[in-house]
């Protein structure tokens, strides 16, 4: 606190008190403390320089930025000391549109640099043409991220082409959110269908409040017919699709191998579009969880949706009913002197049914598995990083 107050003093910035509360809340500092909230917080160039003092001696699980109107210096500064010091395991960056581009290289530098940082949330982050080739650079080469979030940091267009190239070659990231990028049903779509066919490592893809349309769900399939492991949640929300592109997607059903939550919520589907589904859904064996709320469905429809439940479950009865059958033979040969097993004794514990307790809202259950955790061994730096000259010179 000392040291951080001293800073202040020096650089002729303000003592941020929500920091300073936080400081003198803190107990245990290894090997990290939960959170550093700065959310809401104007964070001018000063006041980031003076946050080295804190960077410098504590590291964080969470370090949240969210809303602190950075520009391209504080941007630049705050994300070369949390790569120098491996501050932080989660950064949030959200609502900071004045990053500009030296932020974003920062930023790109950081990810490719800290062996730490596993999740990264830019939502309403602008990546423009001129920044994204750093963080697609990035993405490529290497880097331990295993969530992404980047809605509605406007990445239809190159920005989202740099990008899906780039992670055809990435082995870490698990969970990618591109919602409310205005991205379209021809080249963006494409981009995302060719993402889909090369990186089998992706887990959620999430692209609710887009226009993918019909025209673009078919690239997309395109790509899921290549998907037998990987892709487990594929969230559709609200994209203009209709009955057109449920047809595209009944004939890539069977194929998938790894999906288990498909929402197609807030999409005028309708009647004919369950139908399409149908065969499709019959002829796939991972889909627990599908999405179908306000998709303009009748009694027909909902007819027509409980008709796939049961034609899919009905097979399922089947093989429980001759396991049984097996099982009754077994205590039929155990009676005849053979040896108890372990669970006689009371030593294991009877097995759960495996999909028991999979069925959920539509509307809730979107998220799918929790991201992945990276241990972190690597060792805090004590040493000040190398400071590059003060943009305050200028």
């Amino acid at each position: 606190m000392t040291a951080y107050k001293q800073a202040c003093q020096k650089l002729n910035c303000k003592q941020i008190p929500k920091l300073l509360k936080q400081i003198q809340e803190f107990k245990d500092l290894a090997p990290r403390i939960d959170c550093l909230d700065l959310k809401g917080e104007k964070l001018d160039y000063k006041a980031c320089e003076a946050l080295e003092e804190i960077f410098k001696r504590v590291q964080f699980k969470i370090v949240d930025l969210e809303q602190t109107s950075l520009d391209e210096d504080g941007a630049s500064a705050l994300f070369d000391m949390i790569e120098y010091y491996e501050s932080a395991t989660h950064l949030n960056i959200s609502f900071n549109k004045h990053i500009g581009t030296r932020g974003w290289q920062a930023a790109a530098h950081m990810m490719r640099k800290t062996n730490c940082l596993q999740y990264l949330d830019a939502r309403n982050t602008p990546l423009l043409d001129h920044s994204a080739p750093f963080v697609a650079r990035a993405l490529r080469i290497s880097s331990s991220l295993v969530v992404l979030h980047l809605e509605n940091a406007s990445l239809s267009g190159r920005p989202l082409m740099l990008l899906a190239t780039a992670l055809k070659m990435n082995m870490n990231l698990r969970e990618l959110y591109l919602a409310d990028n205005k991205l379209n049903g021809l080249q963006d779509s494409a981009q995302l269908g060719n993402l889909l066919k090369f990186n089998c490592y992706i887990q959620i893809l999430d692209l609710r409040n887009n226009h993918v349309l019909d025209s673009g769900l078919a690239y997309i399939c395109e790509g899921l017919k290549e998907q037998r492991k990987g892709l487990v949640t594929l969230v559709l929300w609200n994209n203009q699709l209709t009955h057109t592109g449920m047809a595209y997607l009944g004939m890539t059903l069977p194929h998938t191998q790894s999906l288990e939550t498909l929402n197609l919520g807030h999409n005028p589907i309708g009647n004919e579009g369950v139908r399409n589904l149908k065969n499709g859904l019959i002829g796939n064996r991972s889909v627990l969880r599908l999405g179908l709320a306000s998709t303009k469905l009748t009694c027909e429809g909902a007819v027509a949706g409980g008709g796939i439940i049961i034609t899919v479950t009905e097979p399922l009865e089947e093989e429980l009913a001759e396991d049984g059958q097996a099982g009754s033979a077994l205590e039929e040969g155990e009676e005849a002197g053979e040896t108890p097993t372990a669970s006689e004794n009371g030593n294991a514990e009877p097995a759960e049914d495996a999909d028991r307790g999979d069925v959920s809202d539509s509307d809730s259950d979107t998220r799918g598995p929790a991201p992945l955790r990276i241990p972190w061994d690597g060792r805090k730096k004590t040493q000040n990083r190398p400071v590059t000259a003060s943009p305050l010179g200028k």
